[in-house]
């Protein structure tokens, strides 16, 4: 017996769904992917991040939106929904969807067990295809441990690693900086055990 092929849609019928739809979905290549929940660790780093950018971009030309803000990567067909986006200036909107941003300035995404490898490799070289992204940023919720990536002027991208609770983040392209103790407030570790 063979599986059922899973239905491919266009942009537009993703788009109709996703407008009527009671959860979320990334979309690529046809495909609709479901996203699920997150966890309260998740959603305090988030909620912790999202409180200080906002705060410290006021007065700014920049601004902030979390999870709702859906984002098309135009190089690749990729809709996707970040966990915080920022643009700074005038925003872009895909000319199919008033609703769906392509010119985001910075993106952060909160790791998770199930996405850490997907935001670190294929979603974060889909995002690198986007002229106007400066900085992606990946947050670990089970340690404090922050990884800033940003385009240089010859196109690549450099990395650097912010540890432990004495660290802050400090971005580059937007003026914000965040002290870890403050990202993790109100989030218990759990004692991580070492793989066997």
């Amino acid at each position: 017996m063979s599986a059922l092929p899973k239905p491919r849609f266009t942009a537009t019928e993703y788009l109709i769904i996703e407008r009527a739809a009671s959860f979320k979905s990334e979309f690529y290549q046809g495909e609709m992917f479901a996203m699920a929940g997150a966890s309260r660790h998740h959603n305090r780093v988030k909620e912790n991040l999202i409180g200080h950018m906002f705060s410290q971009l006021l007065g700014t030309e920049c601004s902030t939106t979390s999870s709702d803000q859906r984002v098309l990567v135009n190089a690749t067909g990729l809709y996707t929904y970040p966990d915080i986006v920022v643009t700074c200036g005038p925003g872009e909107y895909d000319p199919n969807d008033k609703d769906t941003l392509t010119n985001p300035t910075a993106l952060i995404e909160v790791l998770s067990p199930s996405t850490e490898a997907y935001d670190r490799g294929a979603k974060f070289r889909q995002y690198t295809r986007m002229p106007s992204l400066m900085e992606y940023v990946v947050v670990a919720q089970e340690e404090y441990a922050v990884e800033r990536y940003t385009r240089r002027d010859d196109g690549t991208w450099s990395i650097v690693s912010f540890v432990g609770p004495e660290a802050e983040l400090v971005f580059e392209s937007i003026p914000v900086r965040i002290p870890l103790a403050s990202v993790y407030r109100g989030v218990e570790f759990t004692e991580l055990v070492p793989p066997v």
